[in-house]
């Protein structure tokens, strides 16, 4: 349009001097209407180049180069194979928020790139790679055994972050998870459809322990609802005093004596009827609402202990919380507003904590013992605590998980796996509780492996905070030969 405003203004003032008279046989305007032809012609091969590059570009992630979304949905629906087997698989990588937290964003994108190498790798001329958007990607192929292919290439892509990534000269390390769903034929469902399913089969996937790829089926969409459900009941429950705390007393081994107590999550007030902690508790960490519950627990616990002279308190906290970089923060001041000393109080973590992302866990635990709390490694001898790890966090406190006590009643092995156990605890200085003691002879052996503290039904089961100081006040010296129930 521009151009040809310029060729008619210039044909006018030429007109206007009478350099020349206009017409149609003369030179000056064939020869005019040519440059002005070859001109838009021109400007139009440049139009659309620039035109099918923009194209290019709103297809293309910029910072991985794979395709992006927007190109999966493109490449599904231009595909000629209208009733051939399409599968799609997308893949969330696990931790990759941790690695923003911990070494900057500049590395998280660098780790990107590696991924999308990585998985571009895998798929070679089989699969189609996208990047759907932050650490999520996805495989699609259309054509004959396209969900066995993309299965496979999911799986070797999980596979190979069982080992470290190398990232300017720093092991990462992460995992990733994966949902597949594929249909055919007159069943075919639409891309977006696809990606729904696989990402309700890939969030199955983290659920059910993280590393995996797992196909999706309907029973998971009722599953994720149920899911959701239960988080909305969560959030009122938590809003109106829904949940409720019970505590349950260590004894020293010695003794009898009650020295600590741990804290207990209950939601008895539901409709449907009580829910245990295993159930809702994996809900809330996903949905992040952990963090609101663990606080909660946190200040009503310190509240209810307060007058209970010198026993420590135990507090469970997950690792969703140990990863939130303000949860120090939130503790201390938590111990300010309720006047709780923090030398009685005492944080109990497992295994996964450590495992997922050592270096934050560190950090936090420094910050936190900064207050005077102490910290208990938990369930151990379920998971992947080594000697390493032991030394490094310098807990106070180990405690022996019920599957070991029990295993080790019967099972030489498992005695020997219990006795060691013990004795490096105590040579790092470690305090030791067996966990889910429920007989005498349970008792007698972790009694005489050597540990400080016995937790469980065979002494006192779960009780109220009302009932607490009565058995404080009331506490034999000696032994106890069978369950207080309170």
């Amino acid at each position: 349009m521009i151009l040809s405003l310029i060729f008619a203004v210039v044909a006018v003032l030429l007109a206007a001097s009478g350099a020349f008279q206009p017409s149609l046989s003369s030179p000056v305007v064939i020869g005019g209407v040519a440059v002005y032809a070859i001109a838009v012609a021109v400007l139009a091969q440049i139009g659309l180049v620039y035109a099918r590059r923009l194209e290019r570009w709103s297809m293309t992630d910029s910072l991985s180069t794979l395709p992006n979304r927007r190109a999966l949905h493109a490449y599904v629906k231009n595909h000629p194979a209208l009733l051939e087997e399409m599968a799609v698989a997308i893949i969330d990588l696990d931790g990759f928020k941790s690695v923003n937290d911990h070494y900057g964003h500049a590395i998280g994108d660098q780790l990107i790139k590696e991924c999308a190498i990585i998985l571009r790798d895998y798929c070679g001329d089989n699969a189609k790679a996208f990047r759907l958007g932050g650490d999520e990607f996805a495989i699609c192929l259309i054509g004959p055994l396209a969900g066995t292919i993309v299965e496979g290439i999911a799986r070797s892509f999980i596979d190979h972050f069982r080992r470290p990534i190398t990232i300017e000269g720093r092991r990462i390390v992460i995992g990733a998870s994966a949902g597949i769903t594929s249909s055919k034929g007159a069943d075919r469902i639409s891309s977006g459809e696809a990606m729904r399913r696989s990402d309700v089969a890939m969030y199955a996937s983290k659920r059910n322990g993280k590393m995996r790829s797992t196909w999706y089926k309907k029973s998971l969409d009722a599953s994720r609802e149920s899911m959701r459900e239960l988080d909305l009941e969560m959030r009122a429950a938590l809003a109106n005093d829904g949940f409720n705390l019970v505590y349950q007393p260590l004894v020293n081994a010695k003794s009898g004596e009650i020295v600590a107590v741990e804290t207990l999550l209950r939601w008895d007030s539901r409709a449907g009827g009580p829910v245990g902690p295993h159930i809702f508790v994996p809900v809330a960490e996903e949905s992040g609402l952990i963090s609101e519950i663990g606080l909660w627990v946190l200040r009503g616990a310190c509240l209810d202990a307060l007058p209970w002279n010198d026993i420590k308190l135990s507090v469970n906290i997950s690792a969703v919380q140990l990863r939130d970089v303000e949860f120090p923060i939130l503790l201390g001041q938590i111990l300010e507003e309720t006047g709780f000393p923090a030398e009685r109080l005492e944080l109990e973590i497992t295994e996964t904590c450590l495992v997922n992302d050592p270096v934050l866990a560190e950090r936090s635990l420094d910050l936190i013992r900064g207050f005077g709390v102490n910290v208990s490694l938990d369930d151990f001898g379920t998971g992947y605590a080594s000697i390493g790890f032991l030394r490094q966090f310098r807990f106070e406190k180990l405690k022996l998980d019920r599957s070991l006590v029990v295993d080790a009643e019967g099972d030489e092995g498992s005695r020997a796996m219990m006795l060691s156990s013990i004795t490096m605890a105590q040579a790092l200085k470690m305090d030791v509780t067996a966990e889910g003691v429920e007989t005498e002879e349970q008792a007698a052996l972790v009694r005489s492996a050597g540990c400080d503290q016995i937790q469980g039904w065979l002494y006192y089961k779960a009780l109220p905070a009302s009932e607490i100081a009565d058995k404080l006040t009331n506490a034999t010296d000696l032994l106890p030969k069978q369950v207080v129930n309170g």
